[in-house]
């Protein structure tokens, strides 16, 4: 799957609400899987990749980017092919691993942070049955720029 991430990391309209440096090569993707992994053999995170039904190749990323065991819940993330928005794509795999982590993992909450930029998000996370619970201002720095949060939970019940 290194060259789909690759292409997912590098593609500055994918990464534009993300908050780490863009991809430059096949090494950073296979790093990038390699933490995935190690993360998700430790239990501090659970990730899966997206594809189209019948397809096994890599349109996405989804999971849980970190997991709080002792409190019950866990940070949904997400990251979807620039060709690939708008299909429903996103919204599919939300229900499946937030469903995944409440029937599976036991969890109480799952929470989401995102940029009040990224309309997109916020609108297939409610979709999702995700409710607005707080806008931080300037709370992140990245590259020189202070941005705000936008928080998101969703209950098991």
């Amino acid at each position: 799957d290194a060259e789909q991430v690759l292409a997912l990391r590098s593609d500055p309209e994918v990464m534009q609400h993300v908050n780490r440096p863009l991809a430059q090569s096949v090494d950073a993707a296979l790093a990038l899987i390699e933490l995935i992994n190690s993360r998700g053999v430790a239990g501090e995170s659970v990730q899966w990749a997206m594809t189209q039904q019948g397809s096994d190749r890599l349109v996405g990323i989804i999971g849980f980017w970190r997991i709080v065991h002792e409190h019950h819940c866990a940070e949904l993330g997400y990251m979807l092919a620039r060709e690939q928005w708008g299909k429903g794509y996103a919204s599919e795999a939300i229900a499946a691993v937030v469903d995944f982590g409440f029937q599976t993992l036991g969890l109480h909450k799952v929470q989401a942070i995102t940029r009040p930029q990224n309309v997109a998000s916020m609108r297939v996370l409610e979709k999702n049955g995700f409710v607005q619970e707080g806008h931080f201002k300037e709370d992140v720095c990245w590259n020189g720029t202070y941005q705000d949060s936008v928080y998101f939970g969703r209950l098991s019940r």
